[in-house]
């Protein structure tokens, strides 16, 4: 195991009627600027319970953050907040409000240019406003983690930063608000979130029981809920055992002393940006093609990922390697995801712009070896385009 440190402030309120814990967790006398998506949070009733729950607070709101949120929609919250000098942000919703509105705290803040954030991965975040997150789609851990994923439409780009700046300072996980989610964004988050452990645990051992054991545990309630949840969307117990492991899945816990891949994820980046899949569709596509690519670089935790997560236990140690590869994509397919680019009409001829846009953002040596090329990357997208 690595040497390693562990920080994670953020207070974690989990259970019905959490919202209610909203007054004790904000400062008195803040401006609160709620921040939210669509208008699911204002149907199903959640937004309400906040606006109730704050009534003592002077509230203003920015809503219309989409998935994959973009720089330039976001930049219009961060001029509202220096025109009410607001001193707390509240994010209402999933992963995409979450990353958008811990963009919008840091840009508020920051002297230069805010597009700088993304250009330096968030080395140069000095000081952010406040955040706190009522969350409405288990997906991302984002609600539980200092990390953020913006777009750029207007160039065709996609970025992610870092920062301790950014940790929410608390995340009210009530799994009631997240029944009235649309069976795709469900299948969406179930399959990020599983996604998210494959990149902190399908590398190579380091002899770290603990992280592999809670990795394990955590793909294993993913793969056993999400069909449940989807066959059964108003049931407690499954949605809040989902529900706590997306927030586990990447919190820095189970990546802490242990080698890190995301080359799925910095791939499918790049198809997001070009192609506007949703965030999890790209990971789908890429991630299975990517572990039989590299089956012998991960023969070992691809081994001990089929033994222990999918219990492949007959066969040889490449049937069962095979086997546990073709589990993790009808996995993705049972969730409803389709996992071959040509699914979605995109053909050899349309990578060039994926494989620019990573040589432009200096993708070109990516994975827990370093040694995924931008040759590699295009060998990837390639037999990612449908079966052979």
């Amino acid at each position: 195991m690595y040497n390693f440190q562990f920080y994670n402030p953020t207070r974690l309120v989990f259970g019905k009627g959490s919202i209610n814990e909203l007054p004790k967790l904000i400062p008195a006398d803040t401006k609160v600027l709620i921040l939210y998506g669509g208008q699911s949070a204002e149907r199903n009733g959640t937004l309400a319970e906040v606006r109730a729950a704050l009534s003592d607070y002077a509230l203003f709101e920015f809503n219309g953050i989409q998935a994959n949120p973009d720089y330039d929609q976001l930049m219009p919250a961060v001029a509202l907040i220096k025109q009410q000098n607001i001193g707390f942000l509240l994010a209402v919703g999933g992963g995409s409000v979450i990353d958008g509105t811990k963009f919008v705290a840091a840009a508020a803040c920051y002297q230069g240019e805010p597009w700088e954030i993304l250009e330096t991965y968030g080395k140069h975040i000095n000081a952010a406003l406040p955040v706190g997150v009522v969350q409405t789609f288990p997906a991302t851990s984002s609600e539980n983690n200092n990390g953020s994923v913006i777009s750029r439409y207007s160039i065709q780009a996609k970025r992610s930063f870092r920062n301790p700046q950014v940790f929410p300072q608390f995340a009210i996980l009530d799994p009631e608000k997240s029944y009235s989610l649309p069976a795709t964004q469900l299948a969406n988050g179930v399959v990020d979130a599983f996604i998210h452990v494959c990149e902190q645990y399908l590398t190579f051992p380091v002899n770290a029981a603990v992280q592999d054991r809670f990795a394990e545990s955590l793909l294993i309630t993913l793969k056993d809920t999400g069909p449940q949840a989807l066959a059964n969307p108003h049931d407690y117990d499954i949605r809040a055992n989902l529900m706590l492991a997306t927030t586990l899945c990447h919190n820095g816990l189970i990546c802490s002393g242990v080698p890190q891949d995301w080359a799925t994820h910095k791939i499918g980046h790049e198809l997001t940006a070009i192609f506007g899949l949703d965030h999890a569709v790209t990971l789908a596509i890429v991630l299975p093609t990517l572990l039989q690519m590299f089956r012998d670089a991960k023969r070992d935790k691809l081994l001990q990922y089929a033994e222990r997560v999918w219990q492949l236990c007959d066969g040889n140690d490449d049937d069962k390697i095979a086997a546990a590869i073709s589990k993790t994509r009808e996995f993705f397919e049972q969730m409803g995801l389709r996992t071959w680019l040509r699914d979605y009409d995109i053909n050899a001829n349309d990578l060039q712009p994926v494989l620019d846009n990573l040589a432009r953002s200096g993708m070109t040596q990516l994975g827990e070896h370093k040694n995924i090329t931008l040759e590699m990357s295009q060998t990837i997208l390639e037999h990612s385009i449908a079966p052979s």
